[in-house]
């Protein structure tokens, strides 16, 4: 891999003149090409030997004029890959010049290596400094770029240098005569020479020994993102082989070790296997578009290894948990699925486990969780890193008899997955039989239909995707999961994905929350909340200018079920006071805008009291599943009560740009909407603000001192303190004065100090009760 300054640096001069001189090289040979062709060749073509001298003289006069063909054609291939090298090499070089040349006007400096930096600190500045002011995602977007300059040419480099190995031969007496009209060329034939050495190596299953695997994980990591080597790949193996092969690596019948032995090498192999097949399966091409559907045909076949024989689609959905596939392919697929697994159930007379677990199967997921028994597993798993297809799916109608046009039975794809179906139990890591696993996915694929991203996309640089086909999910979710708190608890593994999928749409239960009425479903008047634009049109389209997502009583319902989980407390706590922060940013009087006692804070007023009444519906609410879970007084209670204020510590990581802040300190894991495309001085004051959390203040002898009331008491009452940040937040951002600053905070705490009271007027779920 080159280095920065090398590509920065590379001089290129003499490359050009080989350019050069390579050209001039074939245009000769071509000359001694045609010469040996029209005059070696033809006149010993047409003469009239016999006997031995017709037998020798003959063929050597024709290899020989082959030879200078041959030269010719290399000659030719060598120009083409160093010209078009040329080409990268000065692209990438040009970009690294312009980045290095631009990034002072964006207040960033690039050093000698490529590392990024600010031009002056913030530390740094002085008081009057009016310079740039690069936030996170500058600095992203800076290295991504250089990033993807030096990739440029470290691509080049590489095809360049196996293209000119392949053209000059391991012959010493013969020219390889072998062609490449372009760099790309060469490319495609490096691509489908590794595709074929990796489906070799994939078509001896089990019996491929540990060396051959690791040859075969750098096949697929080498040529990673490729999307002609996947495609060549796919083709070579076939649809049916590669459910074949798959499900006979880990076969361990007849002394086979592979899997027993070498868990990690099967488990890195499964993740560049799916990822090469996701790529493949974005190809349109004719045999493309076969192979798919062969694989979906293939999905109610049983597919016969030495020691056992499962479904195709048991096989399949294990290797589509990484990767990006195509949407319309995963589609096609899961609908497939489910009028296979409804077939085999009898339409949900027999219990799914049951079905997948009729026939013997080796081990075909080794990526850990589960086994990978049940195929809806996998394929949840691959819905929850393709957003448009998620979408799509928990949208759809599912044909259940789709041979047969007279035959309308259908099934809707959300209410049979979130609803209807009896999950299997799988065996997790620890070896226990759980649902787990596959709830655990089903909440992938929701975050994925709700959010508009993948459900494990980094946060950095992330935007706000959310579609009216996502909020579509979303009033699903909502009714389902707030309709009743045994919905969310009977399915474990599901609550922290219904955590981040309310935080993803804290702006909309705000909105809900200002409604009195619990079953209005139109906003209040004038609301400060929602993610409207300027002009106050939604994104969710004109339906929503003025009508909510969800009405009041299914908005308190969805968090007060929420919040009663650890995790979903902490994730919707860390959101509704980021939230309303960015709220005040955008709705109040802009800090230094005239005397505070003359300003109007009405919006300011009503978006502290949402903030603070739906805070104490997410306290409430967990502080009532503690009581349920655990004895009072006892060690366990003592602590869920002390944990309630823990989530405070999220402000460690959290990166806020295009509307959105991600968190990933104590409540990592949660992309937030704000009420702007970029953070106010409110939300930059807020995060730096420390909030009550009485976990760090006890120690654990101390905490057991106390009686549970006490905590209880101290819990809620760090709760409400917490509520006033953000208008503590905005009092204290820069731009007021110390005097409009004090009488700002002062005013919006005594408001908003008896909001919470009105929470008690909200009916919460009750807490759930094991059965």
């Amino acid at each position: 891999m080159p280095t920065f300054s090398q590509v920065l640096q590379v001089r290129l001069s003499s490359l050009n003149e080989a350019v050069t001189d390579w050209g001039e090289t074939f245009d000769k040979l071509k000359k001694l090409e045609e010469k040996a062709d029209n005059g070696l060749r033809a006149k010993a073509d047409k003469a009239d030997w016999h006997g031995e001298n017709a037998g020798v003289t003959r063929p050597f006069v024709t290899k020989t004029a082959k030879e200078f063909a041959d030269a010719a054609k290399v000659a030719d291939s060598i120009r083409n890959v160093l010209r078009d090298a040329h080409t990268e090499f000065k692209a990438a070089k040009e970009a690294l010049e312009k980045l290095v040349e631009s990034a002072p006007a964006k207040g960033i400096r690039i050093d000698s290596n490529g590392v990024v930096s600010y031009l002056i600190h913030p530390d740094r500045r002085s008081k009057d400094y009016d310079g740039p002011e690069p936030q996170q995602n500058d600095f992203d977007a800076m290295r991504a770029a250089i990033k993807a300059a030096i990739d440029r040419a470290n691509d080049a480099d590489e095809v360049a240098s196996r293209a000119l190995q392949t053209v000059v031969g391991k012959d010493g007496h013969d020219f390889s005569g072998t062609g490449y009209d372009s760099l790309k060329d060469a490319s495609k034939a490096q691509d489908a020479q590794d595709a074929k050495s990796a489906a070799d190596i994939a078509r001896k299953g089990d019996e491929a020994t540990p060396a051959e695997v690791d040859r075969l994980n750098k096949y697929f990591k080498d040529n990673r993102g490729d999307q002609y080597f996947a495609e060549r790949f796919a083709l070579e193996i076939g649809a049916k082989g590669n459910l074949e092969y798959w499900a006979d690596m880990s076969d361990p019948s007849e002394g086979a070790r592979l899997g027993l032995e070498h868990p990690d090498k099967l488990k890195e192999l499964q993740k560049n296997w799916s990822l090469t097949l996701a790529a493949a399966t974005h190809s349109t091409s004719p045999e493309m578009e076969q192979w798919k559907a062969d694989t979906i045909k293939a999905g109610s076949e049983q597919i016969q290894v030495r020691g056992a024989s499962p479904y195709g689609f048991q096989v399949m959905s294990n290797l589509m948990r990484v990767g990006n596939y195509d949407h319309k392919f995963l589609n096609d697929y899961g609908n497939a699925l489910v009028v296979t697994e409804r077939k085999m159930t009898h339409d949900g007379r027999l219990n799914p486990q049951a079905t997948w677990q009729q026939f013997p199967t080796s081990r075909l997921n080794w990526m850990g969780g589960d086994q990978g028994q049940d195929p809806m597993i996998g394929y949840m798993e691959a819905l929850g890193h393709n957003p448009k297809a998620s979408t799509e799916f928990f949208n759809s109608t599912i044909d259940l008899t789709p041979d047969n046009p007279k035959d309308d039975k259908t099934l809707s794809a959300f209410d049979y997955l979130a609803k209807d179906r009896e999950w299997p139990e799988e065996i997790n890591g620890k070896g226990d039989q759980t649902k787990e696993p596959g709830y655990n996915a089903l909440g992938h694929a929701l975050e994925s239909a709700t959010t508009g991203r993948a459900y494990d996309a980094p946060l950095e640089g992330q935007k706000d995707m959310r579609t009216a086909e996502n909020a579509e999910v979303m009033q699903k979710v909502v009714e389902r999961y707030g309709s009743d708190a045994k919905h969310m608890h009977e399915q474990p593994g599901i609550s922290d994905s219904l955590s981040k999928m309310g935080a993803a749409y804290i702006d909309e239960f705000n909105r809900s929350l200002e409604q009195e009425n619990e079953t209005s479903m139109e906003e209040m008047p004038n609301s400060p909340f929602g993610n409207n634009s300027a002009d106050g049109t939604s994104r969710f389209g004109d339906k929503f200018d003025t009508g909510l997502l969800f009405n009041r009583g299914d908005a308190v319902n969805f968090m007060g079920v929420v919040s009663q989980t650890e995790t979903g407390h902490a994730q919707l706590s860390a959101a509704q006071l980021l939230y309303t922060t960015s709220v005040m940013d955008e709705v109040a009087p802009p800090p230094g805008s005239g005397p505070a006692r003359d300003l109007d804070l009405t919006d300011a007023k009503t978006t502290l009291r949402i903030g603070a009444e739906t805070q104490s519906i997410l306290d409430q609410s967990r502080m009532g599943q503690i009581d349920q879970d655990y004895t009072k007084d006892s060690e366990e209670h003592k602590k869920a009560v002390a944990k309630t204020t823990e989530w405070v510590k999220f402000g460690i990581g959290a990166a806020v740009a295009g509307g959105v802040v991600g968190l990933t300190g104590g409540a990592g894991g949660v992309l937030v909407p704000l009420a702007a495309e970029t953070a106010g001085g409110a939300v930059v004051t807020f995060l730096g603000m420390e909030a009550g959390d009485i976990a760090e203040k006890y120690e654990k002898d101390q905490l057991l001192k106390q009686k549970s009331d006490d905590l209880k008491d101290e819990a809620l009452s760090t709760g409400k303190e917490n509520a006033l940040m953000p208008g503590q937040a905005y009092a204290r951002a820069p731009g007021w004065n110390e005097s409009d600053s004090n009488y700002l905070e002062e005013e919006l705490t005594k408001y908003v100090k008896d909001s919470r009271q009105h929470v008690r007027d909200n009916s919460l779920p009750d807490p759930y009760e094991k059965p």
